[in-house]
């Protein structure tokens, strides 16, 4: 309770400076309260009259001055009694608010070992409409109204100052130590006994688990060192790097590690690092320093060959070093040698990155490389058959192409010498080839006034007709370039072959990238049936028994295997941008194992609109071609003694185990998950470390080694380790463990379901087993402080399309199953929880910068149920894959006027196919175009453009209730029924009477008796 100070006052009750020695008194625990403005957009209500009492949201005052009870942190009584007598059963109060107590009795000094409350500013925030225990953790028994029953504060009074320089050689004091890692941990408990006791309300809260934080990150830094939980992946937050690396490059899922692993596994908990080497940063944060040896390359440890990182120790006045992964005591390069003060601290540590951060990149000499390095040459294959062209998504790739390339007429963005600023860096180059059934190379040099054409007609046996000419600088040729992607789509307009030869196309790429190495990017929009290699209809839709059978979710195909390894080797990657023929099947399965093997990307467009999807396919390119790119990657993690990696989940090539992951091309999105396991004890008076480099050729043509160090400590008592886990990782590992495992082994999709259900269940009993410290009723389900949402995001994984029951094309399972399998923690966050932004009733601040802050106002996000949807209200659903905007029917005329402009005052005068809103002067407007440029700002590879979702008129409408995720739909329970499914699974592990991989229909069935919540 005592560390909410530690964070930041919400706003609400008194502020104190959470580093002063001398204050005597806690700041009251602040309960975060969103404002929430009444509807002004109501059916039949004059425009901007207050709204109906009816309309109010738990917590937002009444009309006509503030209710007696709402003093900052109490909600006035829930409208409907339906919700009170829920709250008075759950025992946590008596249905009505009790009088707030006096500050005073807040500050109760105990002894340490009992547990205590949750870190108010964080977690344990219960929504409005709690009654007046302020906690829901309180133990139940005890009568209402204590502020405080019994729960002591950790001795951490005196939090570190937050901002102290990190010298390794002086030791924290302990109450510094205290105040840097967390919480005591005290876990959450949820009431599940019976039927009608648990409120949707009670349970946590995964918006509020971000939005929480992230109003801390705003104006606070992450100091990488001092902190030991780094914050929720969807926040966005500057990272001040200390030496340890920073969590947008690496998630570590424990912080604390236990000592073996047998305390691993009383923890249930998967001891995993999730990497994402190139990750973008943000504005305000320090580049990653670039640093070069010359010819000799960096320091290197002689036996396990870590990289010099700021770890490694310094001895015999600096001539050795110790390396901090095998303990080999190293000699020193003399032309690295530098003397260590008598602390054993290098005199030059500070000039020196490699000493002192956590994430550096070394230049290396001739002895890394494997040819050449070059710049990087994208490779555009564009599909020019009738598919294609009727779809108009020809017409579309080439227009992406070319705003990708090139900033649009006017709009030249310059760079310092007034230069037009090259979105491709220096030393790219780019070439395009078209293919139907004969593949097309153009020869786009500048001294040409237009691109000549050349058919290369031999298909079985493809070459490439062109040496020089084919891949241009595309600054020098763009008047060549331009010319002819605009004349592509009039070029193909009467020939119209059906059938595309894919695979000879993507031989030929080869061959023409293969002394190089390089990018392709490849349009594709009919199942290319046509050539060597060709595909068949394997998918028809009906699978006998239900479930769809195993082998389409793999290649059987020889030969598209060979390519994918072919390519690998030459340092060749591919993008695939795929728009099914409305729906069709197109074998994903085969053709994206080609860019899943080489770390490339499958874009995917299920139903192809022109109008509609033009904005995002474009955007799509350009990202691909701008974000940052490696090619000819290898990569290999490295990890204390004690420690051995057990298996590695991403998009790579690995020929044998213990070999370095071999990668065609990595890019800022791509993420790999890394799995270690014991092969003996760590000791705890040393700290865990971990290693990571890849080796890449950069886009600009430089070999480099990028290294990510990562430091943790080590416990002896397992539970230390609970309060320190990182609940993004340790979703996103099991994820990826689960995508590997379901295209690699013979497990089927139900039994995926069912692991991850098992692992979910045995993760909260081993907490309750082992380290929930205080008794609490057998009728409750207790969450570990850091694993409250752990939950939700589980069951929004069984609910995803790669793993869910019931009915879903092969095609979208396997793309989101190597989608899992490749993004990272932010993106794959949003995509098992999206974000839903009501927009009928924001405050008139949101969407505009806080002149505090100066980041813009973002209102808050609420939970994704359709009890939380009011009648006639707007809302923004994005889940980093899609965003939609879902109106209710009776959404009000003058909303839709403000939104879309004159005449468009009924949903059905909207067009159904526009992604993006006209540009107004209505202040609704405003706010909504910047509430969704900033949602673009905090995603992976997918663009943002909008989808309108109008209730009862628009198909996108299911897809809005797929993401309800809280809800029961996509074959799985509802948030309520799986927390008391997982529940009997944790009561039942405790009595000793759990059947392992047991039926899992029959446990299912069971649950839901009895089981509706009043809110259906």
């Amino acid at each position: 309770m005592a560390d909410y100070s530690m964070y930041h006052a919400l706003g609400q009750g008194e502020q104190l400076d959470p580093n002063d020695p001398n204050r005597t008194s806690q700041p009251a625990p602040q309960q975060f309260q969103p404002p929430i403005a009444p509807n002004p957009y109501q059916p039949g209500v004059g425009y901007g009259s207050p709204a109906p009492q009816s309309q109010q949201y738990y917590g937002s005052p009444p009309p006509g001055g503030p209710s007696p009870a709402a003093a900052p942190g109490f909600a006035p009584p829930p409208q409907d009694g339906g919700l009170a007598s829920q709250m008075a059963g759950m025992s946590l109060g008596d249905g009505q608010h009790t009088a707030r107590r006096k500050k005073k009795d807040r500050h109760v000094f105990h002894a340490v070992e009992a547990p205590a409350g949750s870190s108010q500013a964080y977690n344990g925030i219960p929504p409005a409409g709690t009654p007046a225990t302020a906690f829901l953790n309180a133990d139940p028994s005890v009568q209402a109204g204590g502020q405080f029953i019994g729960q002591p504060v950790p001795p951490n009074q005196f939090p570190a100052p937050v901002n102290a320089p990190f010298h390794p050689a002086s030791p924290a004091t302990p109450a510094e130590f205290a105040a840097r890692g967390g919480q005591i941990d005290q876990g959450h408990a949820l009431p599940a006994s019976g039927g009608g006791q648990v409120s949707p309300d009670d349970i946590p809260s995964v918006p509020i688990s971000r939005d929480v934080p992230q109003q801390y990150y705003l104006s606070n830094v992450y100091p990488t060192f001092e902190r030991h939980v780094p914050p929720p992946a969807t926040v966005s937050f500057v990272a001040y790097d200390q030496g340890n690396s920073s969590p947008k490059f690496t998630r570590l899922t424990m912080n604390n590690l236990p000592a073996n692993s047998e305390g691993l596994h009383s923890t249930g908990l998967p001891l995993g690092l999730v990497l994402q080497p190139l990750a973008r940063l943000q504005p305000g944060e320090m580049e990653v320093p670039v640093l070069d040896f010359g010819d000799v390359g960096p320091p290197r440890c002689r036996r396990c060959r870590a990289y010099i990182n700021p770890f490694m120790m310094f001895r015999s006045g600096g001539s050795k070093f110790v390396c901090n992964l095998c303990t080999y005591p190293n000699d020193t390069p003399s032309e690295y040698f530098c003397a260590t003060t008598p602390q054993g601290v290098r005199v030059d540590r500070d000039q020196r990155p490699e000493l002192t951060k956590g994430t550096v990149e070394f230049l290396v000499p001739k002895e890394y490389w494997t040819k050449e390095p070059t710049g990087l040459h994208w490779l555009f294959a564009i599909d020019v058959t009738q598919e294609s062209y009727n779809k108009g998504f020809l017409e579309a790739f080439c227009e992406g192409i070319l705003a990708a390339l090139y900033a649009p007429e006017g709009g030249e963005e310059t760079d310092e010498n007034g230069e037009p600023k090259r979105r491709v860096p220096p030393g790219a180059k780019v070439g395009f080839l078209t293919y139907d059934k004969d593949i097309h190379f153009y020869n786009c040099n500048p001294a040409l006034e237009q691109a000549q054409m050349m058919i290369m007609p031999d298909i079985e046996d493809p070459f490439v007709p062109l040496s020089d000419g084919l891949f241009v600088d595309p600054y020098e040729s763009k008047a060549v370039i331009t010319s002819l992607l605009t004349r592509l789509p009039t070029l193909f307009a009467d020939i119209k072959n059906p059938e595309p030869a894919l695979l000879p196309t993507l031989t030929s790429c080869l061959a023409a990238l293969e002394k190089t190495g390089g990018k392709i990017v490849c349009s594709l929009s009919a199942l290319p049936t046509w050539g060597p290699g060709r595909l068949f209809m394997r998918d028809d839709g009906k699978y006998p028994g239900g479930e769809i059978d195993k082998k389409l979710f793999s290649t059987e195909h020889p030969a598209w295997r060979k390519i994918a390894e072919k390519m690998v080797a030459a340092g060749v990657g591919i993008d695939f941008f795929l728009a099914a023929p409305s729906g069709g099947y197109l074998d994903i399965a085969t053709i994206g194992h080609v860019s899943s093997t080489t770390g490339g990307e499958t874009f995917y467009y299920p139903n192809f609109v022109a109008g509609r999807d033009n904005a995002k396919l474009s955007l799509e390119i350009k990202h691909t071609v701008t974000r940052e790119t490696g090619y000819q990657a290898l990569m290999k993690v490295r990890c204390s003694n004690g420690l051995q990696i057990s298996s590695y989940h991403g998009n790579f090539i690995q020929h044998t185990f213990g070999a370095d992951l071999e990668i065609g091309v990595i890019d800022a999105d791509k993420a790999v998950g890394v799995v270690f396991g014991y092969d003996g004890k760590l000791d705890s008076k040393l700290d865990a470390h971990f290693q990571s480099a890849l080796l890449y050729t950069t886009a600009s043509g430089q070999r480099r080694v990028r290294c990510h160090n990562v430091i943790a400590s080590v416990s002896d008592n397992a539970r230390e380790c609970m309060k320190f886990v990182d609940q993004d990782a340790v979703y996103t590992i099991i994820a990826k463990e689960a995508a590997s495992k379901l295209a690699s082994t013979s497990t089927t999709l139900k039994d995926i379901r069912l692991s991850l259900t098992e692992k979910t269940i045995d993760i909260l009993a081993g907490y309750r087993k082992n380290f929930s410290s205080q008794s609490h009723p057998p009728g409750q389900l207790v969450m570990p402080e850091k694993l409250k949402e752990f939950a939700m995001y589980m069951l929004g994984l069984i609910k995803s399309r790669a793993f869910k029951g019931g009915n879903e094309t092969s095609d979208r399972r396997v793309h989101e199953m190597r989608m899992i399998r490749s993004m990272g923690a932010p993106e794959l966050s949003l995509y098992l929880y999206p974000r839903m932004i009501p927009i009928h009733n924001l405050n008139p601040e949101d969407g505009f910068p806080d002149e505090q802050t100066g980041y813009l106002k973002m209102p808050p996000a609420i939970r994704t149920s359709f009890s939380r949807v009011e009648p006639g209200g707007v809302y923004l659903v994005d889940n980093g894959q899609q965003c939609l905007l879902w109106f209710h029917s009776q959404t009000s005329p003058n909303l839709l006027v403000d939104l879309f402009g004159e005449g468009k005052d009924t949903l059905s005068s909207l067009d159904p196919y526009s992604s993006s809103l006209p540009i107004l002067q209505t202040h609704l407007n405003a706010q909504v175009r910047n509430i969704i440029e900033f949602l673009k700002t905090m995603r992976g590879s997918k663009a943002l453009t909008i989808q309108l979702a109008r209730q009862g008129i628009d198909g996108a409408e299911y897809e809005f209730a797929r993401m309800l995720i809280e809800d029961r739909n996509n074959e799985a329970q509802s948030y309520v029924d799986w927390l008391v499914h997982i529940h009997k699974g944790v009561q039942l592990e405790l009595a000793g009477q759990r059947p392992k991989g047991g039926d899992e229909h029959s446990s299912l069935a069971s649950t839901f008796q009895g089981l509706r919540p009043q809110y259906w």
